[in-house]
């Protein structure tokens, strides 16, 4: 029994995220958890996800999952907000006895739940994730005070996928998607996007110095490490952990925008074949 429970503790935590936002999630736990190793698998092929329908991002992350856990993994990590919203009761029906999984979602939600000062907290996503009121009760769960003010941002993730220049365009693009927030008078917002982190220095600049944004990182380092605890699958601290990175569409291009998100050195990129996506998308 010692001896499984030993290799269990050896294996990396996988990571999975519809494009290279997640690896805004990554850079988190790879600063706070310097000493475990990570792999991490991007669906470039198939992003964005925010226009999709509920049942293809279910098939999308189980898909995803069990690529991931048939290299082996001690812990999965969505870092997908849309997949999160969509797919986290079937990834814990169908996977749940074999791994243990860490999601967006509720972290952010307790987070923002102790931040907020007035109740009003706000919330920008993409639209399969404010329409899945994931949010709302995640955040119910958290408080019973607290009110939620979503605003979906259809734009917003692919423009800072396509890495170009911060230009008068996104500068445009988030003044309109925070001014129903000023509105509200929310003094919370949650980056329900892996992407938003990038431009966060302007999303803090528009809803005001005032307001506590609440990103997807820093509350899943925290519960990752919390969960290989109560599991006592921790690596040694006196080690230095690996990564690596696997996608479903060009690795070069991968590696050429990611590097912007993750802020630390990117090795190999493997290709991974994925299902294809219905030509159709909800719009």
């Amino acid at each position: 029994m010692g001896a499984v429970a030993v290799a269990q503790s050896e294996l990396p935590i996988a990571v999975f995220d519809s494009g290279v936002g997640g690896l805004t999630v990554l850079h988190e736990c790879l600063v706070s958890l310097p000493h475990e190793d990570f792999v991490y698998l991007g669906d470039t092929a198939r992003f964005p996800y925010g226009p999709r329908l509920r049942e293809e991002l279910e098939a999308f992350s189980l898909e995803l999952a069990r690529i991931l856990l048939a290299d082996g993994a001690k812990l999965l990590v969505v870092a997908c907000n849309s997949a999160t919203a969509a797919a986290l009761p079937a990834l814990r029906r169908e996977l749940g006895a074999e791994v243990g999984i860490v999601s967006v979602v509720g972290p952010e939600s307790r987070l923002a739940a102790r931040a907020t000062r007035n109740g009003e907290v706000g919330l920008l996503a993409t639209e399969a994730t404010v329409a899945s009121g994931a949010y709302e009760a995640a955040l119910a769960e958290a408080s019973r005070d607290a009110r939620l003010h979503p605003v979906a941002c259809p734009e917003l993730a692919p423009l800072i996928q396509a890495g170009g220049e911060v230009d008068d365009r996104v500068v445009a693009q988030v003044e309109a998607y925070c001014d129903p927030l000023r509105d509200a008078d929310v003094d919370t917002v949650i980056l329900g996007c892996t992407h938003y982190p990038l431009v966060r220095p302007m999303l803090q600049r528009s809803l005001g110095r005032a307001v506590k944004v609440v990103s997807s990182g820093e509350a899943i380092a925290d519960e990752v490490e919390v969960a290989l605890r109560q599991r006592g699958l921790e690596r040694p601290e006196d080690r230095r952990g690996e990564y690596r990175f696997l996608c479903s569409a060009d690795p070069e291009s991968f590696r050429a925008v990611g590097t912007r998100f993750l802020q630390l050195p990117m090795g190999e990129v493997r290709h991974v074949d994925v299902s294809p996506a219905p030509k159709a998308a909800a719009a």
